[in-house]
C-alpha cells in the first residue's frame, strides 16, 4: 500500500470519527422549566413586575385550559428606535406546582429571587 492511500485512510477514519462526535448528546437538552410551589396568581404577578422591571413591555396574557400565555416585547427604553418583537413566556400548573416554559435566563433568574423571597 502506498504512502498517499495510508494518508487518505487516515484522514477518511478521523473526519469519521469526528462526526459521530459532533452530534449532540439527547440527555444535555435543556430542561422542562423551573418548578416552583406557588399559587399561579404570585408567579403571574411576579413574572409581570419583572418583565416591566427589566423594560419590557406586557402585550397581552392568554388564559389556556392549565396554563397561562404572556407575550411580551422590549419597550423602546426612550431611545425612539420602536419596540422589539413579540416574545412569550408560559406559566404552567404541573401537580401543584408552576412551571415556567420558554423563558430567557435573564428574566428567569430575576423571577426566581422574588419567588424565594
Amino acid at each position: 500500500m502506498s504512502v498517499r492511500k495510508q494518508l487518505f485512510t487516515v484522514a477518511l477514519a478521523v473526519v469519521a470519527l469526528c462526526a459521530g462526535l459532533a452530534v449532540p448528546a439527547h440527555a444535555q437538552g435543556k430542561g422542562q422549566g423551573k418548578h416552583y410551589s406557588v399559587s399561579s396568581d404570585k408567579a403571574m404577578s411576579v413574572t409581570r413586575t419583572v418583565l416591566q422591571r427589566q423594560g419590557y413591555e406586557v402585550v397581552r396574557v392568554v388564559h389556556a385550559e392549565d396554563a397561562q400565555v404572556i407575550y411580551y416585547r422590549r419597550g423602546s427604553n426612550g431611545r425612539g428606535k420602536g419596540k422589539g418583537p413579540v416574545e412569550r413566556l408560559v406559566i404552567r400548573m404541573v401537580e401543584r406546582r408552576v412551571v415556567f416554559e420558554e423563558a430567557p435566563s435573564a428574566i428567569l433568574v430575576d423571577i426566581d429571587l422574588n419567588l424565594k423571597l
